[in-house]
């Protein structure tokens, strides 16, 4: 797959940026991300960074903004939040013709399929289960106002504003009718929870978004900061549940579903105890990760079938896996009161 970037123009922006290049580099698609597109780049040395930019064609208004990551990543360096050390954001358009955040390569393993969860002994599984609902309450705990993110987004009520936000993207992307879908947005809209705290949130918290030690399975980095913004703090907790598939449960390879990882009710629980917050509202922010995945899922389709190299090596999600998702919302639907 190519590099949607132009290596040697790159090299010379790296060396502005203070960063010694030996030789040319070379670059190769990394991660199952159909979103932003991530690649690795290294140099004759062995030197390696980490390239991140907008995906190809037809851009949704608000998505894919790399500067506003980059900003985000830098603001948590001395905050305790494992992320990446960035160089800057490159808007050489001789590298490329968008915005290009270009950031440290940070060594460790992600866990992006049954294979790789396989190669984890059962300790590292549970270990790494727990430390993602401990790294959630670690971004949950960051002081938005002290370390400049204060101004990030709107501190109005967060669920109208996800519902409102996501609602659009979902007009705006998708590949045919849905009409289960359009009726769980009206489920979510008549059940909107009462404004809570505001804090930083990750947006797209899940196992496939951060690197990992994987003989201990502690997390060194968290990855893909595109979603963030500022909201309620168990938005972030249930769209970790939604993306969280247990064994035994459906989709089959998902790397959460091989035995020894926890379950959705420690994971939360595990959370709950180290925040010291309370699940009143939890069911409804799982349905509605649920609910926004499916959307996101959508926005993959249709930006595949406009221009065919965004999709990742992995593969695209199929109308079939779409409806799996908003299967999944409306059982968590019911189970959380709801609906009937």
């Amino acid at each position: 797959m190519s590099v949607e970037l132009d290596l040697p123009s790159l090299a010379r922006w790296i060396r502005d940026a203070g960063e010694p290049v030996t030789g040319s580099l070379r670059g190769a698609r990394v991660g199952q991300g159909q979103s932003n597109l991530t690649y690795r780049i290294d140099d004759e040395a062995g030197r390696s960074w980490i390239a991140r930019r907008p995906p190809l064609g037809h851009l949704l208004a608000s998505a894919h903004d790399v500067a506003r990551e980059h900003r985000i990543i830098s603001a948590l360096q001395a905050t305790g939040v494992p992320v990446p050390a960035t160089l800057g954001v490159c808007e050489d358009p001789a590298v490329a013709d968008v915005p290009v955040v270009i950031m440290e390569h940070v060594e460790g393993t992600v866990i992006d399929d049954e294979e790789a969860a396989r190669k984890l002994s059962t300790e590292a599984r549970r270990r790494l289960g727990l430390e993602l609902a401990r790294t959630l309450a670690k971004i949950h705990a960051v002081d938005i106002d002290a370390v400049g993110l204060g101004d990030l987004a709107s501190r109005k009520p967060y669920a109208p504003r996800q519902l409102k936000r996501w609602s659009r993207q979902l007009e705006e992307s998708r590949t045919q009718d849905r009409p289960d879908l359009d009726a769980l947005t009206t489920v979510l809209t008549e059940h909107l929870p009462e404004p809570g705290e505001i804090t930083l949130v990750h947006g797209d918290f899940h196992i496939r978004n951060v690197i990992i030690d994987s003989a201990t399975g502690d997390i060194r980095a968290v990855l893909d900061w595109e979603l963030a913004t500022l909201g309620d703090p168990l938005a972030d907790v249930g769209s970790s549940l939604a993306y969280w598939t247990q064994a035994g449960e459906v989709p089959d390879g998902a790397p959460t579903a091989v035995d020894g990882f926890p379950t959705r009710d420690e994971i939360s629980a595990e959370y709950l105890a180290v925040s010291g917050r309370n699940k009143r509202t939890l069911g409804f922010w799982h349905t509605l990760g649920l609910w926004k995945i499916a959307i996101i899922a959508e926005g993959v389709r249709r930006r595949v079938a406009d221009n065919p190299a965004n999709a990742a090596a992995h593969g695209v999600p199929t109308a079939r896996d779409v409806q799996a998702i908003i299967d999944q919302g409306w059982a968590v639907a019911r189970e959380s009161g709801l609906t009937s």
